[in-house]
């Protein structure tokens, strides 16, 4: 149990970049972005082409760092990863979300543009790379470190739990400290006081879906060297996500990664009395029962 409530908080930090993400967009721009898990889908498959096909190209080095299953390769490719599905969010919203804005469409109408957006990235994954499971080097022996309680855990696992957090004090030190963040905190607060006073919204519009995208495409790539690739993983996270932002209060990004980590945890061990294909069920089960006992979640948020 323990070993599996540790394998949880691996789990969660992955989730919690998707859901860091998807409670900033809602925060800002007040809709439910169902194209976000197959943006972390996209983040995978671009560091996947990196990976194995320029860098190999380019004749770049791919020696493990120490006891890690990668190395500069993989190093190199997740910032550019994450710049470019910042991009491709961005690119999103130019071409879909904006000018439905600008039309006064409703939040149901964004949603569905949202999940067909989801399917376009979904098949053209499909058409790139094959239905099959992918990896980022295949057959490579992933030894476990053991710690207290019996709990075995890889080095990569570790990793990706320092890089999640990283992230999130980074992305906390900037929404708190520069202007761009205090302005986007603003925005979230009171769109239209924020616009009164001078606030560029359309920049700060900008900076969300480029942060919220980034996020993303880092959780997929991190998911990707913990398990494996797969066309539908980012649909597979979508409940998971929604959860984590629904019990951690939405448009609360602190809200959100304490939520992905409960998420995460419940999940995992969930397997020692079901089976890992119900983990899916579980994040269902726990975003109903948040939305009829505390709809406004933990922290509390916007409905």
């Amino acid at each position: 149990m323990a070993e599996l409530f540790v394998y949880g908080i691996v789990l969660g930090s992955i989730i919690a970049l998707g859901s860091i993400g998807l409670t900033l967009v809602y925060g800002i721009l007040r809709f439910a972005n169902f194209a976000h898990g197959d943006l972390m889908t996209a983040g995978a498959y671009v560091a996947l082409f990196l990976v194995t096909g320029l860098f190999s190209w380019l004749g770049i080095s791919d020696a493990n760092f120490g006891s890690l299953s990668f190395g500069w390769r993989m190093a190199l490719a997740i910032p550019i990863s994450m710049i470019a599905i910042a991009m491709l969010a961005i690119l999103l919203d130019r071409i879909l979300f904006q000018p439905l804005r600008r039309k006064k469409s409703g939040s149901v109408i964004l949603a569905m543009s949202a999940l067909g957006a989801s399917f376009i990235i979904q098949m053209m994954v499909l058409i790139l790379w094959g239905a099959d499971s992918l990896f980022y080097k295949p057959g490579v022996l992933r030894p476990a470190l053991m710690l207290p309680l019996g709990i075995k855990i890889r080095p990569d696992q570790i990793f990706i739990v320092l890089i999640v957090f990283i992230s999130f004090a980074t992305l906390h030190l900037f929404l708190k400290y520069t202007r761009m963040g205090k302005a986007m905190r603003a925005t979230a607060d009171n769109p239209e006081l924020a616009r009164v006073t001078g606030i560029d919204t359309k920049k700060i519009i900008l900076w969300t879906w480029g942060i919220g995208g980034a996020m993303a495409g880092m959780g997929g790539v991190l998911y990707g060297i913990d398990v494996q690739l797969h066309p539908l993983m980012g649909w597979g996270f979508l409940l998971p996500l929604f959860a984590a932002t629904i019990l951690g209060g939405i448009g609360n990004m602190y809200g959100a990664l304490i939520g992905a980590l409960v998420m995460g945890v419940a999940q995992q061990i969930s397997t020692a009395y079901l089976l890992p294909t119900y983990k899916p069920g579980v994040a269902f089960i726990i975003m109903i029962l948040i939305l009829l006992i505390r709809p406004q979640g933990i922290f509390g948020g916007r409905s």
